[in-house]
């Protein structure tokens, strides 16, 4: 299904259009290492992770010498570290963290996913003990990644669970302060998480996944930004979705490519390639631009929800044809201080928290790595947890929160995170109080639409 032209074509992406694999990640399964004796745990922990990973770098470097694709990142993501601990009631949370920690630190991967509770329905034995020692634990390790899933379409809202995440997010930053709030940037909190997400911070291994998997996540918005520059001008609507389609298709080949041949190398199953673009900081792999191209002025004014529509429509159309194993977000991320585009707009005034949430309505993820004023109250960070929740159960799709208060600094101030993560301008945030609602808890029942058997 694909000829020499589109070979060459995507071997200019790579060389020209910041095309690469942005990540491969292993999954593994921890489940066969529960144990009721704190330091066995560790133990086992650590001995599977090392086990299963050793070569995943190697094989990664050795795939980007012989096939000229670039591979970003190379990561792990577990089992919800809340399961394991449910059969170990002495173990300290953050000691599991650190193990893991030391474990990606063994095996050279940058960041490793997976200290999360899965609590949409309630608390489970360990959940609450995880989800309190979060901020420490992400303030004690370097690569440790956290997420939280709150909500689901079929299960509704556990208020509860929501009520505790605008604290510890708060916490997270907090403890981090010294090190731009870096701790809240490694936790996210969902509604319908899906379980085979290669992308951080909201990677896990869930716990209907083989024991050990392969998932790939692609990048791409430069390479469909410069498709649509060369062969869309002019075009109308259906024209630009047709050429988006046909790099998205492009784009998902050269992922799966990678994913079986790093399965295969490593003995372990090829899970599924996410389609996602994922943007960088770097000029011209930015999603905002991509909107720019179809002919917005700025992302942020009326007419960017129906554009990244569009946008995320035709990328799954164009990837399902590329695979049969398609899974994670698949879709567009939109996330503040990881697109140079946003964070111009944002800088602009052009980009709010309001319109943000509005496009969460119809792209992968949600309100993404956001800075937000530091002293945001713990209950607002709640509500906006609420909201979009709201948004991915009644739409049956994932949506999610990663917002990083900036301890200290206020509305015009910035946080410089560096790397892949970018920076992000501390965005101005509505403080009507929500605490009434948030103080509540209960559980916000699931929509008419979980009614579909």
């Amino acid at each position: 299904m694909i000829n020499t032209n589109d070979i060459i074509e995507t071997i200019r992406m790579i060389t020209d259009e910041n095309l690469d694999v942005r990540t491969v990640t292993m999954g593994i399964s921890l489940l066969d290492c529960a144990d009721s004796d704190p330091a066995a745990l560790c133990r086992k922990i650590y001995e599977k992770i090392v086990r299963r990973a050793k070569y995943l770098v190697p094989v990664c470097e050795s795939i980007t010498a012989e096939y000229g694709i670039p591979i970003v990142n190379k990561r792990i993501s577990v089992t919800p570290v809340a399961m394991v601990l449910a059969g170990c009631p002495t173990a300290n949370p953050v000691d599991v963290a650190k193990t893991l920690d030391r474990a990606a630190a063994e095996v050279g991967v940058n960041f490793i996913g997976g200290f999360s509770a899965l609590v949409h329905k309630g608390f489970s034995a360990g959940d609450e003990r995880l989800i309190a020692a979060i901020p420490e634990a992400l303030a004690q390790t370097d690569a440790v990644c956290a997420s939280v899933n709150i909500g689901s379409t079929k299960s509704g809202i556990n208020m509860d669970a929501v009520a505790m995440m605008g604290p510890v997010i708060r916490r997270a930053a907090e403890l981090t302060a010294d090190d731009n709030c870096l701790g809240a940037a490694k936790l996210v909190v969902f509604c319908n998480a899906p379980e085979d997400n290669p992308f951080m911070a909201g990677a896990f291994h869930g716990p209907g996944e083989p024991d050990c998997a392969i998932n790939v996540g692609v990048s791409g918005p430069g390479a469909v930004r410069s498709a649509l520059e060369k062969h869309a001008k002019g075009a109308n609507l259906s024209g630009v979705a047709e050429t988006i389609k046909k790099t998205a298709f492009k784009i998902t080949r050269m992922g799966q490519l990678v994913g079986e041949i790093a399965g295969k190398a490593l003995g372990v199953p090829f899970g599924i390639v996410d389609l996602s673009l994922a943007p960088t900081p770097a000029v011209g792999d930015s999603v905002a631009a991509v909107l720019k191209e179809m002919g917005l002025e700025s992302v942020g004014g009326y007419g960017t929800t129906a554009a990244l529509a569009l946008l995320n429509d035709a990328v799954k159309k164009g990837g399902v044809m590329a695979s049969g194993l398609v899974g994670g977000l698949s879709g567009a991320f939109i996330p503040v201080s990881e697109d140079a585009g946003m964070i111009a707009a944002a800088e602009r005034g052009t980009l709010s928290l309001e319109k943000l949430e509005a496009m969460t309505a119809v792209c992968s993820v949600g309100l993404d790595m956001i800075v937000v004023p530091g002293d945001t109250p713990a209950e607002v960070l709640s509500a906006m947890i609420a909201d979009e929740a709201a948004i991915g159960m009644i739409n049956s799709k994932t949506t999610a929160v990663r917002v990083i208060p900036a301890i200290g600094k206020t509305v015009g101030d910035r946080l410089d995170f560096g790397g892949l993560l970018g920076y992000g301008p501390v965005m101005p945030v509505n403080t009507a109080s929500p605490a009434g609602f948030i103080a509540r808890g209960g559980r916000i029942p699931a929509p008419i639409q979980a009614l579909k058997n």
